[in-house]
């Protein structure tokens, strides 16, 4: 079951069954040794780390890890490109939330520091390979891309810098990559174009809360494709100590 996608009723009611959900959903695929990778990307100030609350509200924390994904360190960038990644996926039973992904690195080495065409070619082919390999492995990708208009992109970096508790996310970067935006578009048109297995799902995230909502019941639809029906059942030797305590 996933929640209604009408927007009538409280946003905490929707937010409230979506946490429910997918608490429900976490403890199935542990107990299936199921294996997710959840890749967030998205413009700055687009509402990520937002949804990577919302899920740490609903999840174990026990059963997931969250990676935010920033230029690599110097012995990262000392190996191939997707190194880090390796290193980074989950074992049986645990999901991975990337705050950006390889496809984050790859847009900003792309668009602002004028990646070569072979190099850019090269690293498509490594990720499709590297995304093949993980969904021949078991492993459930979901891609979300949390898409905000140019206006909205622009307001909500200026009201980081009006907002004290808000100012320490606003970096230079941000603002450079803003002025690069239109660039980014074209780049990330053509990476959704090129790798689409699995297909990646688009959040329009103008609307903080709706776009929230939108993204968790993604996440929530994509674990339950892959998931055996959940009985929960007891196993034999809990059920027999139980019905002697009962005695």
């Amino acid at each position: 079951m996933s929640v209604s996608r009408d927007p009538i009723g409280p946003y905490h009611d929707h937010l409230a069954l979506l946490h429910d959900q997918l608490r429900i959903a976490q403890i199935a695929m542990y107990r299936q040794n199921r294996k997710v990778i959840i890749a967030l990307e998205g413009y700055d100030a687009s509402g990520k780390g937002g949804v990577i609350r919302e899920l740490s509200y609903a999840w174990d924390p026990r059963g997931f890890q969250v990676y935010p994904i920033g230029p690599p360190a110097m012995t990262e960038a000392a190996h191939p490109f997707l190194w880090r990644f390796w290193n980074r996926l989950p074992t049986p039973g645990q999901i991975a939330v990337f705050d950006r992904s390889w496809y984050g690195r790859l847009l900003v080495e792309r668009v602002e520091q004028g990646l070569p065409d072979t190099e850019y070619e090269t690293s498509i082919d490594e990720i499709n390979a590297f995304e093949r390999m993980l969904m021949e492995n078991q492993i459930t990708l979901v891609k979300l891309f949390l898409d905000t208009d140019r206006e909205t992109h622009r307001t909500r970096l200026l009201r980081r810098a009006e907002r004290p508790e808000k100012r320490w996310k606003l970096t230079e970067s941000d603002i450079e990559s803003y002025r690069h935006r239109e660039a980014y578009e074209q780049a990330f048109a053509n990476l959704v174009k090129r790798c689409q297995t699995p297909p990646w799902h688009r959040i329009n995230a103008n609307e903080k809360k709706q776009g929230r909502l939108d993204a968790l019941d993604c996440i929530l639809q994509a674990l339950e494709v892959d998931l055996k029906p959940r009985t929960f059942a007891l196993n034999p030797g809990v059920s027999e100590r139980l019905h002697e305590l009962s005695k």
